[in-house]
C-alpha cells in the first residue's frame, strides 16, 4: 500500500527542522494556555487545588456514601477532618505556586494540540488507511488523557491526602505542609494518571512495531494484577472498598492494552495475507 509521502524523501536535517517546530508551536500552545490559567487563579486555586483538603469535597462524600452502602462503616470520609495547614514558608512561595500552577493547567488543556503536532510529526511515515485515523486517535488519546486527570484527582488525590494526613508517628508533631509539597502531590498525581491511562495507545504502537503481544500481556496478567494491588494499597486508606476502586480502572486498563495488542497483531496478519 503506497503512502503519499515516503518518509525517506525527508532527510536527517529535515525531521530535525520538523521537531523544531513541533516543539516551538507546542510551547507557544502551553504559553497561551497557561496565561488564560493565571488570570483564573482564584478558581483554580480555592475552588481545585484546595479542593481535595476541604471535608466536604464531593469524594469523600461519595466514598462515605458507597462505602455504607457495601457495610463499612467508612469512618476514614465520613468523619474526615482536616489536621494540618498549608503554608508558604518562602517569600516567593506563593508566586512560584501561581506560576508552575499555571503552566500545569496549560500543559493539560493544551495537550490535544500536542497530541496533534505528534501526530503530524511521524504521519508521513504511515500508510495513507492510517493517517486516516487521524481524528480517531486524537479523539481516544485526549480522552484517555483527561479521563486520566479526573481519576488522578477525584479518586488518587483525595485518598493520598486523606491518609498522609491522617498519618502520624507521634502526637507531639503537627502537619504544617509547605505549599510546594501539597501543590506537587496533586500535580504529579494528575499528570502521572492521565499518562497511565494512555497505556491503551502506547500498547497500539507497541504492538504496531511487533515489539508486544497479547499473548506477552497475557503470560505476565497476574504480575501486573499484583503491581496494580500493591499501587492500589499504597495510595489507598485501608479500606477495602477504597482499594477495589481503585483497581478496577487499571485492571480495565490492562485488559483493554491486551485486546487492542490482538486486534492489531490481527489486522497485520490479515495486511500480510493479502499483500
Amino acid at each position: 500500500m503506497a503512502r503519499k509521502k515516503n518518509a525517506n524523501e525527508m532527510s536527517f536535517l529535515d525531521h530535525l527542522e520538523e521537531l523544531r517546530w513541533l516543539l516551538i508551536r507546542s510551547t507557544l500552545a502551553i504559553v497561551v494556555a497557561s496565561t488564560v490559567a493565571f488570570f483564573f487563579s482564584d478558581f483554580i486555586f480555592d475552588k481545585i487545588i484546595f479542593g481535595p483538603k476541604d471535608p466536604n469535597f464531593i469524594t469523600y462524600r461519595w466514598f462515605c456514601e458507597v462505602s455504607k452502602f457495601f457495610g463499612s462503616t467508612g469512618e476514614g470520609f465520613c468523619d474526615y477532618k482536616i489536621n494540618f495547614d498549608v503554608q508558604s514558608r518562602v517569600m516567593s512561595g506563593q508566586f512560584n505556586a501561581h506560576i508552575w500552577t499555571s503552566i500545569t493547567a496549560g500543559f493539560i488543556l493544551a495537550f490535544p494540540f500536542i497530541l496533534w503536532e505528534c501526530w503530524k510529526f511521524i504521519s508521513p511515515a504511515l500508510y495513507d488507511k492510517e493517517k486516516k485515523n487521524a481524528k480517531l486517535f486524537l479523539a481516544v488519546a485526549s480522552f484517555l488523557f483527561f479521563l486520566g486527570v479526573l481519576f488522578g484527582y477525584f479518586i488518587i488525590t483525595p485518598l493520598s491526602i486523606n491518609f498522609l494526613a491522617g498519618y502520624q508517628v507521634s502526637t507531639q508533631i503537627h502537619n504544617d505542609i509547605d505549599l510546594d509539597s501539597y501543590i506537587s502531590l496533586i500535580r504529579s498525581t494528575t499528570l502521572s494518571c492521565g499518562l497511565v491511562f494512555e497505556l491503551p495507545i502506547v500498547m497500539f504502537f507497541l504492538s504496531k512495531l511487533g515489539l508486544i503481544t497479547p499473548t506477552f500481556l497475557r503470560k505476565y496478567r497476574k504480575y501486573a494484577i499484583v503491581i496494580i494491588l500493591i499501587i492500589a494499597a499504597i495510595v489507598t486508606p485501608p479500606d477495602v472498598v477504597s482499594q477495589i476502586i481503585v483497581t478496577i480502572p487499571l485492571l480495565i486498563l490492562y485488559e483493554l492494552s491486551i485486546f487492542i495488542s490482538g486486534w492489531v497483531l490481527k489486522n497485520k496478519l490479515k495486511d500480510e495475507q493479502s499483500s
